[in-house]
């Protein structure tokens, strides 16, 4: 495990993954992608995780996207080049367990992978988003095409092509719905903590089942989606059992309180 992304699982069911490299602004370089491409398959795979919560430490960034000073090393043949991008992306690997992302300060470029395939966004009052690959007269095409599911069409839009000139103001990311909620930057960690282990408090497969369905939804036309949820609305219960009603026969669960 790298030092520049933390992993913390705790007794709640909620696992932390922490951008640990501040003084590059969370600049993601070759180790960290690696590293969080890796804790993406774990998080899927141990059952003891119900959600997760990915943050970055310092004030002054959650991440200013890919570390172009390092760079990153592409095979030869250009058709085998990858998007590196892809290791970020929570969806791209098959992940429904619930990913709550928590931005503070800046979040750019490459951040929007992380950002777009999260599932309920968190930001600091003091949060602003940009993307600066046409500055670099670079395409801006792959993130945000990973954020357009989360921004109207003008907005992302006028975040692509604006660059560095224009940053997104994270009271303009709440009112278009790309942020859930605002706080204050001392409250973020603790606020984003808080609304995953409630979401971990509830039975996974339910909530794993809510998140796929969901996502894959957008993909489809709005019948073949119904059709296909109901599909997933009977998976791994009885039919017509809910999970609850399930443990509550076996012994398993003893109550179960609607707060």
């Amino acid at each position: 495990m790298t030092e520049l992304v933390q992993f913390a699982v705790g007794d709640d069911h909620v696992a932390t993954i922490t951008f640990n490299r501040a003084e590059k602004m969370n600049a993601i370089n070759a180790e960290m992608l690696a590293e969080i491409r890796r804790l993406w398959q774990v998080v899927r795979d141990d059952d003891h995780v119900h959600a997760i919560v990915i943050r970055a430490a310092g004030d002054r960034a959650f991440s200013t996207g890919l570390d172009r000073v390092q760079g990153f090393k592409y095979p030869d043949n250009i058709w085998n080049k990858p998007d590196p991008g892809e290791s970020l992306d929570p969806k791209m690997h098959k992940l429904w367990k619930p990913v709550i992302c928590a931005v503070n300060g800046m979040c750019a470029g490459g951040a929007f992978y992380v950002v777009g395939g999260a599932d309920i966004v968190i930001a600091s009052s003091d949060a602003t988003f940009f993307d600066p690959h046409v500055d670099f007269g670079l395409v801006a095409a792959l993130e945000p095409i990973s954020m357009s599911r989360k921004m109207p069409l003008g907005e992302i839009l006028r975040v692509s092509l604006m660059g560095v000139e224009e940053r997104m103001s994270a009271q303009r990311a709440h009112q278009i719905g790309l942020v859930s909620e605002l706080v204050e930057p001392n409250a973020l960690w603790d606020r984003a903590r808080h609304v995953a282990a409630i979401i971990a408090s509830k039975p996974s497969v339910s909530t794993q089942g809510t998140v796929r369905a969901i996502w894959e939804s957008l993909d489809t036309g709005r019948t073949q989606a119904l059709s296909r949820g109901i599909h997933y609305t009977q998976l791994g219960n009885d039919l017509g059992i809910s999970q609850v009603e399930n443990m509550l026969r076996t012994g398993k669960r003893k109550s179960f309180e609607v707060r």
